[in-house]
């Protein structure tokens, strides 16, 4: 054997030896591969997040839906002279709200279930009190029209009418009605396109001879009705005054205007709204396409599922890069600090191990909800990455270094889920401190020096047959 090719062959394994810094650049690269299926992880939420949603419909429509209720309105049929022909009219329907509005809303919730999906329902007693004042109305009627108070009736409106758990009813002057569908308009949409449209069925009464000209009065209705997730009432008077109570521990407040007043205990919830004419900004009264803008008025609560499990999920999955990072750079750590080589081999398993770890939690959360799921999840994951670097490393010492380890990162990964607003914040910070510390371990590290562990050949003095001297 030639002196070159024994020095080519003592050569070789040292030309297949990797410094620390080319390792760190394959462990970077081999956290931003293992995002990949994290992507499917994120497609499997989507399909479980997407049946719940068609479970919740479901459900809802069996009980009525988002409720929306307009308490008690006059409404006037008139005729306006067609203008091809005196002799032919149309027909139309004057709207004249109360002076005063003033609503009590009271609900009872319970969670429906069907497999492992849930919903919020609720049944709702509502009481909708209305006073009117017909002096000088109708103050603006349109040209010609000619109203025909003898067909006035006074209507209730509400969104669903398969929510009635009762018949409704409207009480004046001591006489008490059954609400019926209105003869006059059994229905109405309001709103545009661009803003949302609402659409009502309207339940209506006729009290002869008390709604006239220059008269007042005062009617009461009172409605039992189901429904699902939200329940609003509109604001039907030129001042209007609702007060709700609920028994629902997580309420949401919404619509057009705030309440004035709100108390929210595990117990329930109570709240008051207050609005005046000049805020409502719709007419007192007038024709049907004057009442453009009550769909804004909405006095709503919305009975919020405080842990969506794949709300919750989704948004840790958000993480996933800074997630794996972080645990791979903690295993690269211990593998520089010890000089014990970690095949990428090794590496990919710890991934996949995270990526399990996402599966657990969904699966997890949709039957004992997010924050037990990631607690039986993350220490059944953070006890194998810890067995498995006491395995890897040879030590129990390591073990321990990466139970504590993991254990801040999993809490670190909870908290940021939890802090919602500043978790950009937070994470950028710990992301920083996080570098910062490996900068430091790191310090004395030649990037440039070869694995402990590579044995490297040597040239030296000692004679071989071929008379070439090596050591070994």
């Amino acid at each position: 054997m030639t002196n070159s090719s024994i020095l080519q062959a003592g050569a070789q394994p040292a030309s297949n030896s990797r410094s620390m810094g080319i390792k760190l650049i394959v462990v970077c690269a081999m956290a931003v591969a293992m995002t990949i299926p994290s992507f499917y992880v994120g497609a499997l939420v989507d399909e479980r997040a997407k049946r719940a949603g068609e479970v919740d419909c479901q459900i809802s429509a069996y009980a009525g839906g988002e409720q929306t209720f307009l308490g008690p309105t006059l409404v006037i049929p008139y005729k306006t002279p067609q203008t091809s022909s005196d002799k032919l009219s149309l027909r139309h329907v004057y709207w004249i709200f109360p002076k005063a509005g003033s609503a009590v809303l009271k609900t009872v919730t319970e969670e429906r279930r069907r497999s492992l999906f849930k919903v919020p329902v609720f049944q709702a007693d509502v009481k909708l009190d209305g006073e009117f004042d017909l002096t000088g109305a109708p103050a603006e009627p349109p040209e010609g029209a000619e109203l025909d108070w003898n067909r006035a009736e006074i209507v209730v409106g509400i969104t669903n009418a398969r929510g009635a758990l009762s018949d409704g009813t409207l009480a004046a002057n001591g006489k008490s009605i059954t609400l019926v569908p209105s003869e006059i308009t059994p229905d109405i949409v309001i709103g545009s396109n661009e803003g949302g449209r609402l659409r009502l069925m309207l339940l209506g009464a006729k009290l002869d001879g008390l709604a006239r000209p220059n008269t007042g009065f005062a009617v009461t209705s009172s409605l039992r009705f189901s429904g699902a997730h939200r329940v609003a009432v509109l604001a039907y008077g030129k001042t209007t005054r609702l007060s709700a109570q609920g028994d629902w521990p997580n309420p949401g407040f919404d619509g057009g205007f705030l309440p004035v007043s709100r108390t929210v205990t595990q117990n329930g919830f109570a709240a008051d709204w207050s609005i005046p004419f000049i805020a409502r900004g719709v007419p007192a009264e007038g024709p049907r396409d004057s009442i453009t803008g009550l769909e804004a008025t909405s006095l709503g609560t919305s009975f919020i599922e405080v842990a969506d499990p794949y709300q919750s999920v989704s948004r840790s999955q958000k993480y996933v890069l800074l997630f794996v990072g972080l645990v791979f750079l903690s295993y690269f750590v211990f593998e520089v600090t010890t000089g014990k080589r970690v095949h990428p081999a090794q590496y990919v398993l710890v991934g996949i191990a995270q990526m399990i770890f996402y599966l657990l939690l969904l699966s997890l959360a949709e039957r004992i909800g997010f924050d037990w799921a990631f607690l039986t999840a993350g220490a059944a994951t953070v006890a194998l990455l810890s067995i498995n670097a006491a395995w890897v490393f040879s030590s129990r010492m390591q073990g321990v270094r990466a139970l504590v380890s993991f254990t801040l990162l999993y809490g670190f990964i909870y908290l940021l889920l939890r802090v919602e607003d500043n978790a950009l914040l937070v994470g950028a910070t710990a992301s920083f401190l996080a570098v910062a510390a490996t900068m430091y371990v790191t310090r004395k590290i030649d990037w440039y020096s070869q694995w402990s562990g590579v044995p490297r050949p040597e040239i030296g003095p000692q004679a071989t047959p071929g008379g070439t001297q090596l050591v070994p």
